[in-house]
């Protein structure tokens, strides 16, 4: 996997700037699989990201709802958060009707996608964020 941005990110009041950056880096792509151990600061990012994309609702993680909408103050199109760090089965997700989130167009960010691989389109651009050992965080796309 070649990796094709990197953002270091030295504290919580340089989220904007990244997440920003982020974006500009995003291309066209819709699909976003976000690796990352537990406390690596995934929800808090995608946050920041959904926030400079004019997302006015209030982000957070979707653990137990799976998955979350957002509508942002720029575009019609909905922006769909994921957390499948509770799924128990590709079926589930399946069930849920997730080839119809990833197909839709719409933006899609995807927290602990590994436990959905299999279903992930070739198209999905996947993100790790890595915590330094100063607690500084990298994003690497």
């Amino acid at each position: 996997m070649q990796t094709i941005q990197t953002i270091q990110i030295s504290s919580l009041t340089a989220l904007p700037d990244a997440a920003r950056e982020f974006i500009a880096s995003m291309g066209n792509h819709t699909l976003f699989a976000f690796h990352g151990e537990m406390g690596a600061g995934k929800t808090t990012f995608i946050k920041a990201v959904c926030e400079a994309l004019g997302v006015t609702d209030t982000v957070n993680s979707p653990t137990f709802a799976i998955v979350n909408e957002y509508r942002s103050n720029t575009s019609a199109t909905p922006i769909y958060h994921f957390d499948f760090y509770r799924i128990r089965s590709l079926q589930e997700a399946c069930d849920m009707g997730i080839e119809d989130y990833f197909t839709g167009g719409a933006l899609c960010f995807i927290e602990w996608p590994e436990k959905i691989d299999a279903l992930l389109p070739p198209d999905t651009l996947f993100v790790t964020i890595e915590t330094q050992a100063d607690g500084t965080r990298i994003v690497k796309m």
